[in-house]
């Protein structure tokens, strides 16, 4: 294993120090406990927004913290839920007087925490769970994972917030954009969890695996390697058949590097999407390409498609300053 770090144990602290710096203009860093807030405040009376979840999946979710988007993000350590402890700290750090929304990523670590420090708030709040994935079935044990499509509820739900819509109005928008949504993932090879010094998985040199967490985790199925065409006929399919888009939807296609795969090859793959939906009649309104959702130094790609309408198009456009998103400011 070779990876830039002074000490395994040290690492989230660190990377945290450095990462508000690099954006003093828009950030601040509490660090016991830990979690990334606003640096200038929301006006009074606007919804909370907070996120979280374990590290290793930068910018997800620090890297949305700012005007349009969360108000505070609790960063665990890596692939490890955040504690109540700096949910409860955020939330009554930024809360303004308009409640607090938390938006979860359906994971048992995540979704626990998150309801301990909702039981402990005394302003309203409320939450929304987002359970994008495809590549499980909506009967698993512990439901559907919360991956990439995660990033669309926040940019649009935080836009309606900073509007000045209500807390139940951007819990309801949370909850319509989150069952409008669905991702699935594949990965040419595993990540390298620091603590472990391993991959967590091994894929021979012609294998891929189907379907794949952002933790890490095995997918649904491990098979021979396929060219970019056939692998985006297979997620899209699976993600197609979840949303039934009808021929003039209009939509948002979202391709979601895992770490270590270049530009080069997401655009590729959003191009065969693209093409994909568009035989189908889908009109693909807007469009995301990049690593927002990372699993480390995974090799892989997730693609999300979110049905759109206007009003969801016009929240998308309106400004976001973080250090991930920014435009129209």
């Amino acid at each position: 294993m070779k990876k830039f770090i002074n000490t395994i144990d040290t690492l989230l602290d660190d990377s945290l120090a450095g990462f508000a710096k690099a954006h003093a203009d828009i950030v601040k860093l509490n660090r016991q406990p830990h979690f990334v807030s606003r640096l200038n405040p929301a006006r009074s009376g606007k919804v909370a927004l907070i996120s979280g979840g374990g590290s290793g999946h930068e910018p997800l979710h620090t890297g949305f913290v700012g005007m349009g988007m969360l108000d505070a993000a609790c960063p665990g350590q890596i692939f490890t839920s955040p504690t109540p402890d700096q949910m409860l700290a955020a939330a009554q750090e930024v809360e303004n007087g308009g409640g607090v929304l938390f938006i979860v990523k359906n994971y048992a670590g995540d979704v626990m925490n998150f309801e301990i420090a909702a039981e402990m708030l005394e302003c309203p709040h409320e939450t929304v769970l987002v359970s994008d994935d495809v590549a499980l079935p909506k009967t698993h044990s512990i439901g559907r994972r919360g991956v990439a499509g995660t990033l669309i509820v926040e940019k649009i739900v935080g836009a309606a917030a900073e509007s000045g819509k209500d807390l139940a109005a951007c819990k309801a928008l949370g909850e319509r954009i989150a069952q409008s949504t669905a991702s699935m993932g594949v990965a040419l090879s595993s990540c390298t969890v620091p603590a472990l010094g391993k991959p967590t998985f091994e894929l021979k040199d012609d294998e891929m695996e189907m379907g794949v967490g952002i933790h890490g985790e095995r997918g649904r199925e491990t098979m021979n390697l396929l060219s970019a065409t056939e692998i985006v006929d297979r997620l899209a399919s699976a993600i197609d058949e979840e949303l039934q888009p009808k021929s003039g939807q209009a939509a948002l296609l979202h391709i979601n590097g895992s770490g270590a795969t270049p530009l080069l090859e997401l655009h590729l793959i959003y191009g065969l999407a693209h093409q994909f939906w568009e035989k189908k009649g889908i009109n693909i309104a807007r469009s995301l390409v990049g690593n927002y959702t990372t699993s480390l130094d995974m090799a892989g790609c997730s693609l999300t498609l979110s049905l759109m309408d206007e009003e969801l198009i016009r929240l998308w456009d309106a400004p976001v300053h973080t250090a991930a998103l920014r435009w129209g400011c």
